[in-house]
């Protein structure tokens, strides 16, 4: 395997990682919003302890995706922060907002309501912007002017393809956050949270399947190039719909939890679409290269000097060393804590 492969494949990786924690986590924030009235129900006290801790993890591996992009493929930097200044300045703005409110949160209890409100909205508009970095690496949005690459912004926001990547996105969103919180209500016991976030897991996923469809008729409309390469990639697509088939099913397999009402397996469902997104975004992946922007930046254009990529990469390597054994020590603490899990049983 080639340097650049293995460059690409652990930004790639980055992506991935941040593409489902922060669906989660933003999605999260919208449910939180939703469910404000729920009293009972106690939902929008799940989704607002699953944000207290874990937001400031998921934006951990937003900044691995920038730093390794600028270590690893410095000419893609260039093209990339030139055609992405205006959604990256709004994205950005966004998340800054989202993170201040969080923040405050706790210590403005006056103002509850209104940061739940600004959780929930940017909770949306923040991945719908995020997607939009896909279509444009598509090529058919950017143009060269007195030397210089430009981005078509009116064009991208009349195009069939953005919309499409919206609409993906957004389903994505919601998809994933009610299964994760339907997983947290259940091990949590609360039974009224987890028959809600169930009823919209069971909701949302086939149209987040339905809209996968769409996007990938819309890269066959606007990237034809993209979409043969997708094709050849249909092992890695047939992967992943069966993933979603078993991971959909288990939310309607018996409960191994006699206290909830309500069927389901939300554990096995969580790990089995994120599996099917692993497929999809391989399979993706795999159809994009050797192209970071298409058709200007390749992954051997914009690559560092192999003597920098050798000492990042193992700077690297002693990173993760340090970093998932207390991401995995983070995870158990919060999914298996019972005296953490106990306090559920507290108002909104």
């Amino acid at each position: 395997m080639s340097d650049t492969i293995i460059a690409i494949s652990m930004i790639w990786m980055f992506v991935f990682v941040y593409s489902i924690a922060g669906s989660i986590d933003f999605g999260a924030g919208y449910w939180s919003m939703k469910y404000i009235k729920h009293k009972r129900s106690k939902a929008t006290n799940i989704a607002n302890r699953y944000l207290s801790p874990s937001w400031e993890i998921t934006n951990v591996f937003i900044v691995m995706v920038v730093v390794g992009l600028f270590n690893f493929f410095p000419g893609a930097t260039y093209t990339l922060g030139t055609v992405l200044l205006l959604p990256a300045s709004l994205i950005l703005l966004l998340i800054t907002i989202r993170s201040a409110f969080l923040v405050f949160s706790h210590s403005a209890a006056k103002y509850k309501n209104t940061l739940i409100m600004v959780s929930g909205i940017s909770g949306l508009l923040v991945p719908a912007l995020l997607i939009l970095v896909l279509p444009i690496t598509h090529g058919n949005f950017i143009e060269i002017v007195d030397g210089v690459e430009r981005l078509k912004f009116a064009r991208l926001l009349v195009s069939w393809s953005a919309y499409a990547f919206i609409a993906f996105a957004v389903s994505s969103t919601l998809f994933l956050s009610s299964l994760l919180l339907a997983d947290y209500s259940h091990v949590s016991g609360q039974p009224e949270a987890y028959k809600i976030y169930r009823r919209d897991a069971v909701i949302g996923g086939p149209l987040n399947l339905l809209f996968a469809f769409l996007l990938i008729l819309a890269i066959y409309r606007e990237a034809g190039w993209l979409y043969t390469n997708i094709i050849k990639n249909w092992g890695w697509l047939l992967l992943s719909v069966l993933f979603f088939l078993v991971g959909y099913s288990a939310l309607f397999w018996k409960s191994a939890n006699k206290d909830l009402s309500i069927d389901g397996r939300p554990r096995f469902a969580v790990i089995g679409i994120v599996i099917q997104y692993l497929f999809a975004s391989a399979a993706y992946g795999k159809a994009h290269l050797p192209y970071i922007v298409y058709p200007f930046v390749t992954i051997e254009s914009g690559f560092t000097h192999p003597d920098t990529f050798r000492a990042l990469f193992w700077s690297y390597m002693v990173s993760f060393a340090v970093l998932v054994p207390g991401f995995v020590y983070f995870w158990r603490i919060f999914m298996k804590d019972t005296r953490y899990l106990k306090q559920m049983g507290g108002g909104d």
